[in-house]
């Protein structure tokens, strides 16, 4: 599995594969703490490793144990990996229509609980994960395979991921009337409208709690609020356009929603910890990305 993953993820950074949500990742260097964001997603590592830190806590992803991120979701990641031992791995996005049927068609009820689900956790390979992971990886090497396979290989993990124990995360995003799914929606909504001015009342309102319960679950679902949330949101996808796209400080800061550049640099540096320009120049130095991360 190794060689072949070694020969399909052959660029530094991110590469597309032949399946539309799935997507290669290498590493030819170690990563120090680096504040990233991740759309929904299971993020399997095949060499190397990856820690993720988020609400105190730290989540090891590596050949045992993969990673779950069920909302979109701002966290810090460092990964360790040199030259002759890259970090090799893949990257599932979550296909919210092909979730919503396996979840109709599970012969289970969503595992209830007295606590909201986790929005992010690692869970152990086993052997019918793994060897799903393999026929995918090998049903990519091939376009006929890729096309025929691999939405069927795609979708047996994506059942495996929500058979898990700790698969409640995933279920309750698409209920809507529990209290995840509720603040789950509010983040798809700031996800897709984040260079819009957005009223935190108005998302209270629209998700059918208090204004104080909104904020209460949101805090315990993302471990910030909504106001630093949608902040870095806006951050983030600035950088990427920066990155991406070449555009200025002041041209990204306006395009998220920013109105003014000189705020936009401050709470940028807050954030990345880096100027814009530091930052740009850095993570294309760190990074050389072949194609956009589907996590930003």
């Amino acid at each position: 599995m190794l060689s072949l993953i070694n020969q399909l993820a052959s660029s530094e950074g991110y590469t597309q594969s032949l399946l539309e949500n799935v997507t290669f990742i290498r590493s030819n260097s170690t990563l120090t703490c680096m504040s990233t964001f991740y759309e929904p997603s299971i993020v399997i590592i095949l060499q190397g490793r990856k820690c993720g830190f988020y609400n105190d806590k730290q989540y090891i992803y590596d050949a045992n144990n993969y990673l779950v991120v069920s909302i979109p979701l701002p966290f810090n990641v460092e990964a360790e990996a040199t030259a002759d031992n890259p970090l090799l791995g893949i990257i599932l996005h979550i296909d919210p229509l092909i979730l919503t049927e396996l979840i109709t068609n599970l012969p289970m009820n969503p595992i209830q609980s007295s606590s909201l689900p986790s929005a992010l956790y690692s869970s152990p390979v086993d052997v019918n994960f793994e060897n799903a992971v393999f026929r995918l990886i090998k049903s990519l090497t091939s376009p006929i395979e890729a096309k025929v396979l691999g939405p069927s290989i795609y979708r047996e993990i994506l059942y495996r991921v929500l058979s898990n124990e700790q698969g409640n995360g995933l279920r309750e995003v698409l209920l809507r009337n529990s209290s995840f799914g509720k603040i789950a929606n509010a983040l798809q909504y700031i996800h897709s409208n984040y260079e819009k001015k957005i009223d935190v009342n108005t998302l209270a309102i629209q998700t059918n709690l208090s204004v104080s319960a909104f904020h209460m679950y949101f805090k315990t679902v993302t471990s910030t609020s909504p106001i630093q949330y949608i902040k870095a949101i806006r951050l983030h996808k600035s950088r990427l356009m920066m990155v991406r796209q070449g555009l200025s400080a002041e041209t990204a800061a306006r395009k998220v929603g920013y109105e003014s550049a000189s705020q936009f640099s401050r709470e940028f540096k807050r954030l990345f910890g880096r100027s814009p320009i530091e930052e740009v120049k850095n993570l294309k130095t760190v990074l050389s990305l072949s194609t956009s991360n589907p996590n930003e």
